[in-house]
């Protein structure tokens, strides 16, 4: 069910069960964990610059497929720690940088493969939450911890206990996403977007992603930070892509970067 073509220096991974709204079993997380080791190797090869992840149909994806699953046969710990996490671990080093389209639905490990991506962007009417309070279960995939920082203890519970959606338009408002668009619009602008960075300073996109995550995982306090851009600065200065791109100022024209 997952699709990975590759053209003009973008990875783009589809999703491809529309009619169980890209639900992920085991087999499928598989499949997506080798899409991405294929994806990383083309990126080592400088053929991939970036990577779109979305999904077919009317949903990104609905989580966990728990149609076959038995209750009391359930491997949780297998499923989510054995797989999803080393998953979405692997997700989020990918070494370019990484979008997401999201439309319908993304619940669960759905939304953990959002988490798990640099820049998300959703359609306006997507849904966006926890209803796991129907199945007498939690919120997975790192969900817990992404609410809270972004809605604060209140807002995450009530979405908990409720198992209320948030639309794509509220979930941006809120500063979970980057940016909603119509859901017509949804993929042709983010293939736009997508098209113009696999064009820029790869490098320098990755240097700022490796800051981000140092920011987010050891709260590097400003100082702390400034250092490390200070170091990450120096490591790109003698990069082909920051020569070309001051050249490039100097003579007044559109810099053309290659990725090196």
């Amino acid at each position: 069910m997952i699709n990975l073509t590759i053209a003009g220096g973008v990875a783009e991974v589809v999703l491809d069960a529309p009619a169980k709204l890209n639900s992920l079993d085991e087999a499928a997380l598989g499949e997506l964990s080798d899409a991405y080791d294929d994806a990383a190797a083309a990126a080592s090869r400088g053929d991939v610059r970036v990577l779109l992840l979305r999904g077919e149909g009317r949903a990104f994806c609905a989580g966990r497929d728990i149609s076959g699953v038995v209750p009391a046969d359930d491997d949780v710990l297998g499923y989510l720690g054995g797989k999803v996490q080393p998953l979405l671990q692997k997700m989020a080093a990918f070494p370019v940088p990484t979008f997401a389209a999201a439309q319908g639905a993304s619940l669960g490990v759905g939304l953990g493969l959002l988490l798990a991506t640099d820049v998300v962007y959703v359609a306006e009417n997507a849904k966006i939450g926890s209803p796991f309070a129907n199945l007498g279960a939690t919120l997975d995939s790192g969900g817990h911890w992404y609410f809270t920082e972004r809605l604060g203890m209140h807002r995450t519970l009530d979405l908990v206990y409720t198992a209320e959606l948030m639309s794509g338009a509220d979930a941006v408002r809120s500063g979970m996403f980057s940016r909603a668009f119509p859901a017509e619009e949804l993929l042709p602008r983010t293939r736009e977007i997508v098209g113009r960075v696999a064009e820029g300073a790869t490098g320098a996109f990755v240097a700022s992603k490796e800051l981000v995550a140092q920011i987010r995982d050891r709260r590097l306090g400003l100082w702390e930070s400034m250092e490390a851009e200070n170091k990450a600065q120096a490591q790109l200065c003698s990069s082909e892509d920051y020569a070309e791109g001051f050249k490039a100022f100097q003579e007044k024209r559109k810099p053309a970067f290659t990725g090196r």
